[in-house]
Formats: structure tokens, C-alpha cells, sequence
């Protein structure tokens, strides 16, 4: 695995975390007919709060974004991204690892949506994640807390 760091993000984040989230869901976009250049990136404009988003650093660069949004009966994680050049290498695991052991210490649901027949999704069910609902264009996964798993 690539050496990585993981920091709070800024307001200065936003355009190169948009730009990315373009590139990654692209492909999905397409094949599911829901591609728009402008709108992929406004979405992501338009729920950025920095407080709960940090930025993937490998050597020093942006590498990637991760989101983590409290709502009323879990929280949502979101924005999950990481450049083409360094998916596959462990980094996204262990950000999201991470992520889940600090929710299970919480004792917090986690929530999320992915597209369907996004490879993204394989990842979420290793994890823990099972399906909530769907329709034509997302599935919706939640996982529950085992607090279990990080006692000891």
C-alpha cells in the first residue's frame, strides 16, 4: 500500500475534489444514461461541507476525498474518491476502515448510496454494508455498529 495521510479538507478542496468525482463516476454515469458534465460537479459543490470531508494525500497530493455526514439516525458517507492511478493499492480500504472503526466506537449506523453495477459496491459489502433499497440508478446500503469488532 501506498504511504497516504488523511487531513480535514477546505473550502480550497472543492473544484479539484468535483473534478475528480467527475472522472470516477464517469464511466457509471454513462452506462446507467445519467452523465452531465456540469451537474457531476455541481452536486459535489453543492454538498460540500469541509467539516465533515477530508482529503486523501499520497506523497504530499490530492489523491482522494472521503465524506462523513451526521444525520438524524446515522451518518452518511459520501463522497468516497480516489484518483484512477491509485485505486486497487489498499488506500480507499483503509480510509474506509477507518472511518467504520470510529462509527462502531459511536456506536452509529453508517448509510450510503452507490450506483448500480459500480464496482465501488463489492467494496461497501466487505465491509459490512447490506442492502436498504434501490431503484433503477442507486442502491442504498446501510451497516449497522458491532462494537464488537474493535473491543480488545
Amino acid at each position: 500500500m501506498a504511504d497516504w495521510e488523511i487531513r480535514q479538507a477546505s473550502v480550497a478542496d472543492v473544484e479539484e475534489m468535483a473534478e475528480l468525482r467527475a472522472v470516477v463516476l464517469r464511466a457509471d454515469l454513462e452506462r446507467l444514461g445519467r452523465y452531465d458534465e456540469r451537474r457531476v460537479r455541481q452536486r459535489l459543490r453543492d454538498r460540500f461541507v469541509p467539516a465533515h470531508t477530508w482529503v486523501i494525500e499520497v506523497g504530499g497530493a490530492f489523491a482522494g476525498c472521503v465524506s462523513l455526514r451526521p444525520a438524524e439516525d446515522a451518518h452518511w458517507l459520501e463522497n468516497l474518491y480516489l484518483a484512477p492511478h491509485l485505486q486497487g493499492r489498499g488506500i480507499g480500504t483503509a480510509v474506509l476502515r477507518g472511518l467504520l472503526e470510529q462509527c462502531d466506537r459511536d456506536d452509529t449506523s453508517v448509510r450510503l448510496q452507490v450506483l448500480q453495477g459500480s464496482p465501488a459496491r463489492r467494496l461497501y459489502e466487505r465491509h459490512g454494508f447490506t442492502l436498504e433499497s434501490e431503484d433503477p440508478v442507486d442502491v442504498f446500503m446501510v451497516r449497522k455498529p458491532t462494537l464488537a469488532r474493535y473491543n480488545g
